[in-house]
């Protein structure tokens, strides 16, 4: 049994708040779309304490999330993304990892803690 498998609904592609990226996130990512990584940042990005986050757009979701075609920018996304759910705050907090199955469907509602950090491993997180 997996305790996540990801189903594509996009939940977690929802919220205001933005995805933070990394200078060599940028790089890739604007290099993927054909841009400068200067575009990239005016376009794409909010700068907050001297760190960028991916916009998100006027319904909620990121600005490279399409309902029908989901990530726009999946080969290259960034750590955030690539690496949900296994966040380590949900890789040490049973409580926490509770909360999250409420919000996405991918992860099993009937894993335990111990499948989660389990899975994780394998994955290398």
């Amino acid at each position: 049994m997996l305790a996540f498998e990801c189903t594509k609904c996009g939940t977690c592609c929802y919220g205001k708040g933005g995805i933070s990226v990394r200078r060599d996130e940028i790089e890739r990512i604007a290099e993927f779309l054909g841009i400068e990584s200067s575009s990239f940042i005016s376009r794409f990005c909010d700068e907050k304490y001297g760190r960028f986050s991916i916009k998100s757009g006027e319904d909620g979701y990121c600005v490279f999330f399409d309902k029908e075609r989901q990530c726009t920018i999946h080969p290259v996304n960034p750590t955030p993304c690539s690496s949900w759910p296994f966040y380590n705050a949900l890789l040490k907090d049973p409580d926490n990892l509770d909360a999250a199955k409420d919000a996405c469907p991918g992860i099993n509602p009937d894993c335990s803690f111990e499948d989660f950090v389990r899975q994780a491993k394998e994955e290398g997180y």
